[in-house]
């Protein structure tokens, strides 16, 4: 009996196939919504899977998918379309991360510090005001259809960025950097108006309990900064909204210079 080579085996469109799956699968592990860890890895997996075999044909259409000869060659070729995939999610990352940094300044401000939520996608504590942001960001997210653009940029990718085609051009370490510096500015932005709130009624209750030095400062200090904070989160809403606008808009453009920065 003839040996059969499983290389030989999966080589031609099921190896093209198994590329198309795995640069897809990339954006299931940090993007909005797609990456949430609250979605059972099953579901995630047969999304995936749905995903790349809708993409196929399209790509079969328009390209000729050329596979490597060699068992190497093909694994260096796996791990670079996981890197792509995993690239667009972690772009789209990032607002969520400030969203949440935002939330735990916030918090440290107003008093919910100790009042933290388990939040399921994480599995771990979460901030209350940032647990809100972030699900109330994840909801104004899909009603915007904002994961249908983290599909189109991946489909995008395709037509941009070939199989075998990286461009390992070294802008991209500055450009990550300069992107994940940004979680820390954009959180300073979003909690800036309470924060500010906050320092104003902590200015005027020092000159309270210099005026009136028989008043419990810390008594009423508690319930104030939590009347304070909560009504200015609440005038906040209507402008957090369309700084989301902005905050995708933002999104959107980095995806787009992340695809051509790595595209030959």
């Amino acid at each position: 009996m003839t040996e059969i080579d499983f290389f030989d085996v999966i080589q031609g469109q099921i190896a093209a196939f198994l590329l198309v799956l795995t640069r897809t699968s990339g954006i299931f592990f940090v993007s909005p919504f797609f990456g949430s860890q609250i979605v059972p890895e099953k579901i995630r997996a047969a999304t995936a899977f749905a995903m790349a075999i809708l993409t196929f044909p399209v790509l079969l259409d328009e390209m000729t998918i050329e596979t490597p000869a060699t068992v190497i060659m093909f694994t260096a070729l796996v791990i670079q379309e996981l890197f792509i995939g995993w690239l667009i999610g972690f772009v789209g990352y990032i607002i969520l991360a400030a969203i949440t940094m935002s939330g735990k300044i916030m918090d440290m401000q107003v008093g919910f510090t100790i009042a933290q939520v388990m939040d399921p996608t994480s599995h771990e504590q979460s901030p209350l005001i940032g647990s809100f942001l972030y699900n109330l960001t994840i909801i104004y997210f899909l009603a915007v259809n904002g994961h249908h653009m983290i599909v189109a940029a991946l489909v995008e990718s395709f037509r941009a960025v070939p199989f075998n085609s990286i461009a390992w051009n070294p802008s991209i370490a500055d450009f990550m950097i300069n992107l994940t510096n940004g979680i820390f500015l954009v959180g300073m932005k979003i909690a800036m108006p309470v924060t500010f709130s906050i320092l104003m009624t902590n200015v005027g209750m020092g000159i309270l309990a210099r005026t009136m030095p028989q008043m419990n400062i810390f008594v009423i200090g508690v319930p104030m900064h939590l009347m304070i904070g909560t009504a200015m989160l609440a005038l906040l809403m209507p402008f957090y909204v369309l700084f989301l606008d902005v905050m995708f808009d933002d999104m959107y453009a980095n995806i787009s210079t992340a695809i051509k920065l790595i595209a030959p």
